[in-house]
Formats: C-alpha cells, structure tokens, sequence
C-alpha cells in the first residue's frame, strides 16, 4: 500500500490567522444576602486580634534577622462560597497568595502579608462598612465597596501548619517525633536568590537538614528538607515564607524481571543481518534509567562510549540492575522475540544514548527527581547540543497520589519538554512511562486492579508522551491461565480512572508490555509472556525477559525515534500528535472498556485506561491513495495587552486543500476524519493550585470544524462562545455533533487532543474548514509576569479514511496544495 514513497502532505501557509475576541457577558453568581455591619465588624475584630499576635512574632523574627518579616494568615470562605482569593494579592506592598486549597464547601487561601502591611486589610473592610460604589446599570443603587472580596471571607486567622499542608492529609506525619522528607515550595521573592539562600542557611540552623538540588520554576523554588513534624511547628514563626508543604516521594521505582532465558546461539545470526545507518546526526533515543552496559554485541554498534552519562559521577555509567540495559534492546531492536524468530535484514537508522539516573530499584532515596531529572537531561546535551534526540524514562514515584494533579517531577518533565530555561528555544519530546500495577496479589482483580492503581508520577506530565502497557501475549503452560485476553489492556498497566475529570487523559498510548498468568491461588509473570531483550551480562548470557510499562516505554521511544528519521523537519510535538494520531483501540479493549450510560462516558472510560490506543508505525509514516494525512507546524499568539487588560489575540482558520468533488462523488459511503492537536504548556505549578488547568497551563489550544451548511461566520461566532464558555469555567451548552465519537468537552483535556468523525463522504464533504483558537491560561491571568506577548507553537494533524476506492484521495490533494503554494 505504501510502495510509491506517499509521504504526509504539508500544509505550509494555510495558517490565517484572525483577530479573536470571545464575546463579553457572563459574570459570577451573585452572593447570598450579608448583614453588611455585623459582618465587616466581626472582620475588623478578627484583625485587631491578629495585629496583637503579630507584636511578639515579629519581634522573635527581628531577633533572628530574618529577611522579610511578616505574618501568614490564613482566610476563609463561608460553606458553598468560593473565596474572591486573586483579589487578596497585592503585588506592589509585597502581599501574596500563597496556596489555596478547597476542603469540603469551602475555601482556604494561604496569604504572606509583610510587617505593617496588615492595614491594608483593615481598610478594605472599613471601606466596605462605609463606602457605596456609584450606581451602574448592574447595580442602579449601588453596593458596598469591596463586596465582591469582603462577603466571601467568614474567617481570617494565623495560618497553622495545616495551612502549608497540600498534600494528602494521611501523609502528614501523626506524631511529632516522625521524620520525614518535606518538599519545601518557596515563593520567588523581591529578594531573589539571596532570600533563597537565607532561608536555607535559617532552615539549617533551626535542625532541618536541606538536600542538595533546587528546581526553579516561574514563581517557586521547590526543594527537599529532613526534619520532623514537630520541628516545622516550632519553626513556622521563622520560615514564614513557605507557600506549601507536600511529602516528598520516597524513592522511585520500576518494575522488572529478569528470568535467565538461554539463547546465547541465536546472536550471532541477528548479528549478521543488522544495519546500522546514519551517523552521528541520527535521532538519539536518551534513556534516563540505571545506566546501559556498552559491552553487549547488540549495543555496541549503536552506542559511542562518550555517549554514556551519569547524574553521579562516582556511580560510574555501567548499568548494575539491568533495567537500563533492558530498556536499550528493546529501544533499538523491539521485542527480540519477534526479531529472532525472522530472517528479514534488520535497518536501524536510531543511536543510543544512557544516562545513569538511578543505580538500582530505590536509589537516590530523599532526593529530589525533578531536579535529577533535569541534571539528567542537560549531560548529554551539554555533549551533543544539537543532536535530535527523544527521551525516555520508567522511572516513576512508588505511589499515585497525585491523582492527576502537577507535582515538582511532572512539573519539571512539562518544563524540560516546552524548554522553559531557554525561552523555548528547543522543545524536548518527553516519552514517561505511567507506571506499574506491580502487586501480583492484585492481578486477579483485574481489570479494576488497573481502574484502582492511578498512573503514577511523574506520568502526570501534560507536555509527555505518557505510554501505558497492553498485550498480544496470551500463550501460558498448561494449568494456567493468561490474565488479560489478546488485545486487552495488560495487568501491569496504570490509569487515570480515579482522577478528577479536569486534569489530562492519560496515558496517551499504549505499546506491548507483556502478560501475566494464573492459577487457583497465585498471579505469576511468565517468560512466554514477556517481551525479549538484551541481557546486562552478556558475559553470563545474551537475552532476558522484560514487561510492564518499562517495556512499553522503551518501544514507544523507538518508534519516535524511527518517525523522526523519517521526518527530520517535524518538531517534537508533531512527532508525539503522528503517534497518537496512528492509535487505534484494539476491538478487545473496546469489548472490555466501552463502559458508561452514554456514547461519551463510555469513550472517556476507555480514554483513561488505553489512551488512543495502540500506535501503528507504518500509518503514522505514510499516507496511501485512500488514506490520506494533512501536517500543519504553525504558531499564533494567544493573547495581548488591550486597554489595560489581557485578552485572547489570535484564531488561525484553516480552508483545508479538501476534495470536495470526489467525496461527493462517493455520496453516502462511510468515511472517517481524524483530527489531532498537539503543543505545550509552560507550567506554573503551585500557584493557585486547586483551581486546576487555566492556573498550572501557560495557556490552552482547541480546534473546532465546521459543520454541513454552516457559514464561516456562524463558525466563527460558535467558537467565540466555546471559548467564554471555557474563560468562565462552565460547561459548554452546545450540542455535541454526533458525528465526533469524543466531542469537545471529552476530548479537550491536556495538551493533546484528538478526535474521530465518522460519517456519509458527501457530508465530510463540507468540513473543510478548521479553527484552531486559544483559552485561558495564567499568561493571560497572570499579566504582571509579561508573558502575555508570547506565542504559541502547535502541531495539527488532518487526516481522511475511506475504504478502497477507484478515487485516488491522497492525488487530488497534493495537486491542491501545490496549485495553492505557486499560485
């Protein structure tokens, strides 16, 4: 089908961009009638009572120099009112929020108000007991100054541990002789670096013991310190700076077994038949992992000895576990299984890269991995700075608590994709494994032991390729039974099911991760069930068995690797949208997952176990006669300065180079259209936190197409109040065409998105025209931090199906589009 070289058609130039301004209207929901006296002097009470406490506070802190004295109050909502908490800032006297949680039906924010500055409050009140605005035609009589922040305060207090505390509450230490890891978030003061390094030098004194490694995000410092409970408490007068408290990960891990599997005699003849093409410019597939050992005949051709790295220098680079070592076979050659039992010649157009994260299962225990991460990252490219490369890590936290929400790692892998250290200069693709149902105790759950077991962090990552695990595998001995059928999801796999529906849907795709297999008691992992690799000794033996979403991880940076061979111009993000692009659920996955009341729940369902399902290497590298694919690399601006406020900027309409007149010579035949959409966010991660997407994401994409016989202008218009819909936070009142299986509240999650249309050819017919607009993010909520001249780069993939036809689809549309480009 792909004999005659049908490379994807670029769409260069099809991009028009569009001034974009969401309608206005809307508004909050008025609050519940206040008595205005008796509240703002219970207020003002509240307040004078703080300023008492303050004086010996402040002076314990004058006494022990602190750099910026001040107090951390902790305001509170009524039940069922959301607390007015961005009005609480005031950036310019230095008063900040610090976090904001949500416990039940109300809120919590955390406020840094420096010395002197508690007044500010008190006049806020005081204005809001005697002061009217003037009448407007909302309010013709007027309403008292300051409401819409004043009414949604019940209570104002001195902010106690548990106002630091984020994370979850079984995770805070019960005792206070316990001590544990804490992961520190600092504001990013006035002060800067030298704030910083007071802070550390105070915490150092006080019996905390500071781990090396900080990661330095737009307004926090995020690091990890050792103490206990009780010494924070005692503490919390002094380190009056912090934002937020969160456990820190103990340790990481990954999941591997290594049963020795003889077949030394076949190495020699794969040997014979590899080719290894390219040179020192190829994509780099960089495993992050426990190091790779060179000396294995399999990777020596495909691994320069100045190509091995290591975040510890004293650990040396060997790989000592033989995870790392697992991870390269499959990277480069996949599943030996299937390559050994060929005879085909082998091309591998791909090089390897290692980077020792980790020297065995547990290591770097109460360290930080974000920051080892990025320390990771910057090796090789401080070797090779202008290498392509992708990379690839199974490493992951032992837990999954996050439940979707950023932490310190996934932040720093979303920052390392969108390059946020050098002003995007060269975004990264990011391949995460989502870690591991490892407990065999809990496979003869399955599937809900995959529904339970949340993806793990960093998997969370919105910019990363998140890979999950499924099977083909299902051969098992006689009085066993294989766990997952052929197809389905495989045990070891984790999900996004639990998590709150806001956050991305991942993972993104699935590769082949092995099997398990049962018997009346027990749950086993089987070599017959397992994938194929290099062996870390290969003085001992060639092979070894490998599974889980490492394997999975390993494969799917593989196929990057060969897609960007093939496409050397596509940026990472292309590269990661073509993958999901190909994805396809296997009719096992859909047999087992398409669960829910509606067509919509049922897809989100399995959208949050499988991703888009399994990629396919030969559909996302080529198109044929009647399958066509449509690449857009483009960049608009989401927002500018107008009028003293920030607005969206820019839409970019896409009349796509469409073949109308043979889709409509195929009349009622069934087609099927595919979109997908791909960028990355810069993150914020802990400001503003419990408010979710448009407070972590720099900003947000969506794509819309038009419908039958609607005009360009009504598209337009429909897209402007999508995007209100999405400013104001509420649920989209549109009806969702029926002909998309996701629709646009299901399938706008993240920074990736992707839908299928299915329908008649004379009605696809009539959908060439596509908008790609932006929502909110914190460049726009956030003006003081500049961000909002910044453009956005993204990837937009088109693609039509229709079954084998005379009409050559792929033809018509190249003509099209060169006609187009030397008009």
């Amino acid at each position: 089908m792909m004999q005659d070289d049908r490379r994807h058609l670029e769409l260069k130039g099809f991009a028009r961009p569009e001034s974009f301004l969401p309608p206005g209207g809307g508004g909050k929901a008025a609050l519940p009638p206040v008595n205005r006296a008796r509240h703002g002097h219970a207020l003002l009470n509240q307040l004078s009572r703080l300023k008492e406490e303050a004086v010996p506070l402040l002076e314990e802190q004058h006494s022990h120099a602190i750099l910026e004295p001040g107090l951390r109050l902790e305001f509170r909502s009524p039940p069922g009112i959301e607390l007015a908490f961005e009005s609480l800032a005031r950036r310019q006297q230095g008063i900040e929020v610090l976090n904001v949680r949500r416990e039940g039906e109300r809120t919590f924010a955390t406020v840094f108000v420096p010395e002197r500055k508690l007044g500010h409050f008190e006049t806020l009140v005081r204005d809001y007991l005697e002061k009217d605005t003037e009448p407007s035609k909302e309010h013709p009589e007027g309403h008292p100054k300051n409401q819409a922040l004043v009414e949604t305060i019940q209570e104002i207090r001195q902010a106690a541990l548990l106002s630091l505390w984020t994370d979850s509450p079984e995770l805070l230490p019960a005792s206070e002789e316990e001590v544990i890891s804490w992961e520190v978030w600092l504001p990013l003061r006035r002060k800067g670096e030298k704030a910083l390094s007071h802070f550390q030098q105070l915490a150092g004194d006080l019996g905390f013991k500071v781990v090396p490694g900080i990661l330095h995000f737009l307004e926090r410092w995020v690091f990890l310190m050792r103490g206990s409970r009780g010494q924070m408490t005692r503490s919390m007068r002094l380190l009056n700076t912090i934002a937020e408290l969160r456990r820190a990960k103990e340790g990481a891990d990954f999941f591997d077994t290594l049963a020795p599997l003889e077949q030394g005699a076949w190495l020699d003849e794969l040997r014979s038949r590899c080719h290894v093409t390219g040179g020192g410019n190829s994509p780099h597939i960089c495993l992050l992992d426990t190091g790779v050992n060179r000396g294995h005949p399999l990777l020596q051709p495909v691994l320069r000895r100045e190509d091995l790295h290591s975040v510890e220098p004293g650990w040396g680079t060997a790989d000592e576990a033989g995870h790392g070592s697992g991870m390269a076979g499959l990277a480069v050659y996949g599943d030996l299984t299937e390559v050994l039992a060929s005879r085909a010649p082998v091309f591998i157009d791909h090089r390897l890269e290692s980077v020792k994260l980790l020297r065995r299962d547990g290591d770097n225990d109460g360290a930080s991995y974000g920051w080892l991460t990025e320390e990771a990252v910057a090796r090789p490219e401080i070797q090779a700075p202008y290498r392509p490369r992708v990379f690839a890590m199974a490493v992951t936290a032992t837990d999954s608590r996050d439940r979707g929400r950023p932490s310190a790692w996934s932040a720093a892998i979303d920052g390392l994709a969108a390059d946020i250290h050098n002003d995007a200069r060269s975004p990264r693709l990011m391949v995460q494994a989502g870690g591991n149902v490892s407990d065999n105790g809990v496979w003869f759950h399955y599937p809900a032991s995959n529904a339970t077991d949340g993806i793990h962090d960093p998997g969370q990552a919105w910019n990363a390729l998140t890979v999950g695990a499924y099977t083909e595998k299902t051969r098992v001995a006689p009085g066993y039974t294989a766990i997952a059928a052929e197809g389905a999801l495989s045990p070891f796999s984790t999900t996004s099911l639990t998590w709150d529906k806001v956050w991305p849907l991942k993972p993104d795709v699935v590769f082949e991760g092995g099997n398990a297999a049962k018997d009346r008691s027990t749950a086993y992992t089987m070599a017959d069930l397992s994938l194929l690799t290099t062996h870390y000794r290969p003085e001992e033996r060639s092979f070894t068995t490998f599974e889980a979403s490492s394997a999975a991880t390993a494969l799917a940076a593989r196929m990057a690797a060969q897609l960007m061979a093939h496409y050397p111009d596509f940026w990472p993000e292309t590269i990661r949208a073509l993958m999901v692009h190909s994805a396809e659920w296997t009719p096992a996955m859909r047999d087992m997952l398409l669960v829910g009341s509606t067509d919509k729940q049922r897809y989100g369902h399995l959208l949050r176990h499988c991703g888009f399902g399994v990629p396919n290497v030969t559909r996302a590298m080529w198109s044929a006669g009647n399958s066509l694919t449509l690449v857009a690399q483009d960049t608009l601006q989401p927002f500018e300065k107008r009028n003293g406020s920030v607005s969206v900027r820019d839409m970019n309409l896409y009349d796509l180079p469409w073949p109308i007149d043979e889709l409509q010579r195929l009349g009622a035949t069934p087609v099927t259209m595919r979109v997908t959409l791909s960028y990355f966010i810069e993150p914020n991660p802990g400001v503003l936190g419990f408010r979710g997407p448009d407070r972590y994401a720099s900003h947000g994409l969506r794509f819309q197409v038009r419908r039958p016989t609607e005009t360009t202008k009504a598209f337009r218009a429909r897209i402007n109040k999508l995007a209100q819909d999405e400013e104001e936070g509420v649920r989209s009142g549109e009806k969702t065409d029926p002909d998309w299986i996701l629709g646009s509240n299901l399938r706008h999650h993240g920074s990736l998105h992707g839908d299928i249309w299915q329908g008649e050819a004379a009605k696809l017919a009539q959908l060439g025209v596509l908008g790609v607009f932006p929502v909110s993010g914190w460049w726009k909520s956030r003006a003081f931090l500049k961000r909002y001249e910044n453009k956005a780069r993204y990837a937009l993939i088109v693609s039509i199906q229709a079954p084998e036809v005379e009409v050559d689809l792929y033809n018509v549309v190249k003509q099209k589009i060169l006609t187009e480009v030397y008009a």
